[in-house]
């Protein structure tokens, strides 16, 4: 790249005290804060996406290396496919599929663990216009998840597109409290009941 038309930035020594400044939805979150204060914004910071022919070896290094619990699984013109979370990859399901003879552990992939995008229940971006997060942290937990995808319509209807994601571990960082959206087993009882 040539240089010769940019111009060089003028530095400076910092003063005697230097603070580092905070982003502001980190700082004053409340129940009461509009929703969207908490949403992931996908025209901010890009989706954390996944192939459906990825292994569930590769799922898990990337949720683990971008921070997430959550994958979008996505085709090659990056059309949603499905969703996979740490849920889905480190539960029960990819032991149970083993036992129904559904292939080994190791060789499962994204496709076979997946939810697909027409199981996918997803909130109304419109609708997040005028919701809290008090009512987001409800919705999750009366659902039982732990995300919740936000779409919005694309001009005439037909199709959608996903802008951003609720996760109940980033509302309660910003919150500074856990937040629980499905019940613990406590028992070695309810825990084989879960199973059953």
């Amino acid at each position: 790249m040539a240089t010769s038309s940019f111009k060089t930035l003028t530095t400076r020594r910092p003063a005697a005290r230097v603070s580092i400044e905070q982003p502001d939805t980190l700082r004053a979150v409340t129940v009461h804060s509009p929703a969207l204060a908490v949403m992931t914004d996908f025209t901010r910071l890009h989706p954390v996406t996944i192939a459906p022919d990825a292994t569930l070896f590769a799922a898990n290094e990337t949720m683990i290396a971008r921070g997430v619990r959550l994958l979008l699984v996505v085709d090659a013109q990056e059309n949603l496919l499905g969703i996979i979370s740490t849920r889905d990859t480190l539960g029960e399901r990819p032991m149970q599929l083993q036992h129904q003879g559904k292939g080994n552990v190791f060789e499962m992939t994204v496709a076979d663990l997946m939810h697909s995008v027409r199981e996918i229940d997803m909130l109304d971006f419109c609708d997040m216009r005028h919701a809290s997060v008090g009512d987001l942290v409800a919705t999750l937990k009366q659902r039982g998840q732990h995300h919740l995808l936000v779409a919005a319509a694309e001009p005439g209807g037909a199709t959608q597109r996903v802008v951003g994601v609720f996760s109940a571990t980033q509302i309660g960082r910003q919150l500074g409290v856990e937040i629980q959206t499905f019940e613990v087993a406590q028992t070695f009882a309810e825990i084989e009941a879960a199973l059953v």
